[in-house]
């Protein structure tokens, strides 16, 4: 990959030119220095891995992973100008093998004239494994520091290669405060927005933590000349609010799904139904998280409520029934019928168990008198002598020993003083004790 990019002459250097007055409103509030950059200032701060790399006035590369409109754009360009390097950008989704070939011989001519380049890759994440590996050469040779600007967590969509070169920087999603800040700076500079209070505080919260999303918002309502301040009902009928960044395939998928299971598992049934809805409301597939809920009930629940897995099936069968959004009360009531259970893993526990020991053990020959004597061969040596039928024994136990000879009775399953399996901890106690003073 690396020839790829050796051979075509340099462009000449890349540099953002200062925005028109006619350009978006997010683009004239760029910030002009690292310090305007608003709610990373664990990043940016004296403190921050950022802050520190600008006072040594030297960069390592460094991968930004943060949701959209957080400000990994302009903190890989105002970076550059921190440390008076060249600035040169590319985004995965727009360039080719012939685009890199350009900006690494740029940054070469740069580098033999004693200027350093930063090489801005948005998106980097969508470049194959293969591009990924191209870079590597020119990270080591010095040729280009990397800043790389993902959505997606880099543990999955870059290479182990890639990210052991780079440092990966995490920025937080815009929190109220932060997203107050922004319209604070797009009104200095196009004056009051025309809400009232509390449709303020509403736009802030339709923004979703995405100050670029945010400041659209807030042109569109500049460009619509309104006489009155809106309510928030008002601005819902005139703005669309965000939608929640979610894929189904992607980290945000397994974080939700992770989050419903977790908060099931700790019995809080408000935050299970909260996240249960989360991810309804971003359109997963309804009968992924019936499956899950069913998981939850064997896994997490268990014999502590043997209804909480009739509970799931009978709500995975109400969905198909009904359709959505009808079912979809079903899929809630069995979520919060699992939160409020009593909770037990023994069940998994023992199944985990028991299977690692059938795979230790092999082929071990049950006792004899458990084994099956369907001729008379087998029952001539021996196949099935001595079994105890026991529903004809005392109490309707035999208290025979069902494991192989060259093998302990081994115990799995230990029920928890915890719902119904208070009461199978109890009958079980009750069987091994018999069975010690039958065996005796």
């Amino acid at each position: 990959m690396a020839d790829l990019f050796a051979d075509d002459p340099p462009p000449s250097s890349k540099g953002d030119a200062a925005p028109s007055e006619d350009a978006p409103l997010a683009d004239r509030l760029r910030p002009q220095s690292l310090g305007e950059i608003i709610g990373q200032d664990h990043l940016t701060g004296e403190d921050g891995a950022i802050g520190r790399m600008v006072a040594a006035g030297k960069l390592s590369s460094i991968i930004l992973w943060g949701p959209p409109g957080t400000g990994k754009t302009s903190m890989a360009r105002l970076l550059a100008d921190s440390v008076g390097m060249r600035y040169e950008a590319v985004s995965a989704v727009f360039t080719g093998v012939a685009d890199l070939k350009k900006a690494f011989a740029a940054a070469e001519t740069a580098r033999k004239a004693g200027q350093r380049t930063l090489l801005f890759v948005d998106e980097i994440h969508r470049f194959n494994r293969a591009q990924q590996d191209g870079f590597l050469p020119f990270v080591e040779r010095g040729t280009v520091t990397l800043v790389g600007a993902t959505t997606e967590n880099p543990s999955f969509e870059l290479n182990a290669a890639l990210l052991s070169r780079a440092q990966v920087l995490i920025l937080h999603r815009l929190d109220a405060r932060a997203l107050g800040e922004l319209l604070t700076r797009a009104e200095a500079l196009e004056g009051p927005l025309p809400l009232t209070d509390a449709a303020r505080s509403a736009l802030i919260a339709s923004a979703d933590g995405d100050g670029r999303f945010l400041l659209n918002q807030a042109e569109t309502l500049y460009a619509a000349k309104i006489d009155a301040p809106l309510d928030p009902a008002s601005l819902g009928q005139f703005l669309q609010r965000r939608v929640a960044v979610y894929d189904k395939d992607r980290e945000g998928h397994y974080n939700l799904i992770s989050a419903l299971h977790k908060a099931v598992r700790g019995s809080d049934p408000q935050a299970a139904l909260y996240y249960l809805a989360r991810m309804i409301t971003a359109g997963e597939e309804p009968l992924f998280l019936a499956r899950r809920l069913v998981r939850m009930a064997v896994e997490d629940i268990g014999l502590a409520d043997p209804q909480a897995l009739q509970q799931c099936l009978a709500a995975k069968d109400a969905y198909q029934f009904l359709g959505s959004p009808e079912g979809e009360l079903a899929l809630a009531q069995a979520c919060l019928y699992l939160a409020t259970a009593p909770k037990s893993n023994a069940a998994y526990k023992a199944q985990k168990a028991a299977w690692n020991s059938a795979k230790e053990t092999g082929s071990l020959m049950p006792p004899m008198n458990i084994v099956n004597a369907p001729t008379k061969l087998m029952k001539d040596v021996g196949y099935g002598e001595g079994y105890t039928y026991d529903h004809d024994a005392q109490g309707g136990f035999s208290g025979d020993n069902y494991w192989p000879a060259e093998m302990e009775p081994q115990t799995f399953y230990e029920p928890v003083e915890r719902g119904f399996e208070r009461k199978v901890r109890e009958r079980i106690a009750y069987w091994d004790k018999l069975r010690t003073e039958r065996q005796s």
